[in-house]
């Protein structure tokens, strides 16, 4: 398959650029599989679309700071540092995204504020740069309080405190992400207390999710690792379910790299498993999602489970009908 399979075209004054002050309030198209059809609903009308039996599944990672700014130690340049994984052996080494990345090499230190500093020992193939933080005695709580949200580079302003709370939703519990599992940010209280049965898991958002692809054909792209948790009582929950109702994209890679060797068991581990149109699923039965960029593999995961003409024709009406695209806007629920 080609990457540009999986393109379409959006207006930019489509994309949101901050959330609604009711969550709940934002418009869910909702597309029957089965029938090939949609019709268009609020959020609020989300728990008349369970079933008995039913499990929702949610991603209950919390988004930090991840977004830096450092100066060298010559010249008066700034770098925007984007970390996207801690490393699970050594937690002062993180893996980023520099930019602008050709003045950064390996070997030089980075300087941040508060005493914070950076040696880059490493960079990856695609210009990731592997840093070693030092200089303080907590890296994490000074990078809780220097860092800015990593608002994705099309919401084209200045992360602000109200983003601090708007980019998590309010399972968010887990610190990890640099990106929120967006589908999750329409719940409210009000809805949780009409949902029955709801397991959380946990996937760290990170390259695996957001780097773009930069394959032509789709099945030579590869994918990022991502840190994932499944605890004892949400694999039990997932099992006793009849059906199991995924929120966001990030639940369902982490639910179906735990269910390829059979029923759904508890651990953690890391998973790069790709998901696009071909792919057997094999625990996910409905998914709730927000619109992904053109081209991305959110969208190719999308229109695995729903069918890529479908998805795609469902894109297009929600273009004409102006939903409000990417992660403070708008979502689909597919059954």
């Amino acid at each position: 398959m080609l990457v540009s399979d999986f393109d379409y075209r959006l207006p930019e004054d489509l994309i949101a650029q901050r959330p609604l002050d009711d969550r709940a309030a934002a418009r869910m198209l909702v597309v029957d599989r089965a029938s090939g059809t949609w019709e268009d609903r609020i959020f609020r009308d989300f728990p008349e679309y369970l079933r008995s039996g039913d499990c929702v599944v949610v991603n209950n990672s919390r988004v930090f700071p991840a977004r830096l700014y450092a100066r060298r130690r010559s010249g008066p340049a700034r770098i925007e540092v984007l970390l996207t994984c801690r490393n699970s052996q050594d937690p002062s080494i993180w893996e980023a995204l520099v930019r602008p990345g050709r003045k950064v090499r390996t070997g030089e230190t980075l300087y941040f504020d508060e005493g914070l500093r950076a040696e880059v020992i490493g960079r990856g193939e695609y210009g990731e740069r592997t840093l070693r933080f030092s200089g303080v005695l907590d890296v994490m709580a000074t990078i809780e309080r220097i860092g800015h949200v990593p608002l994705p580079p099309y919401i084209r302003r200045p992360d602000d405190a109200a983003d601090r709370l708007g980019y998590q939703t309010i399972f968010a519990r887990e610190r990890g992400s640099v990106a929120a599992p967006t589908a999750g940010l329409h719940f409210t209280p009000e809805i949780l207390a009409r949902i029955p049965k709801l397991a959380e898991i946990t996937l760290h958002v990170g390259l695996g999710t957001f780097q773009a692809v930069h394959a032509q054909v789709v099945e030579e792209h590869r994918m990022h690792h991502e840190m994932f948790e499944i605890s004892p009582a949400a694999a039990e929950a997932i099992r006793s379910a009849s059906r199991i109702v995924a929120v966001g994209t990030t639940t369902v890679r982490t639910l179906e790299h735990a269910g390829r060797q059979g029923p759904i068991a508890s651990g953690r581990g890391e998973t790069d498993l790709f998901i696009y149109p071909g792919f057997q699923f094999r625990v996910t039965g409905a998914l709730l999602t927000n619109f992904h960029l053109p081209r991305s593999t959110l969208l190719m995961l999308v229109c695995a489970f729903g069918g890529r003409e479908l998805v795609l024709e469902a894109y297009q009406h929600a273009v004409k009908r102006r939903y409000r695209f990417y992660s403070y806007g708008d979502c689909m629920l597919l059954l």
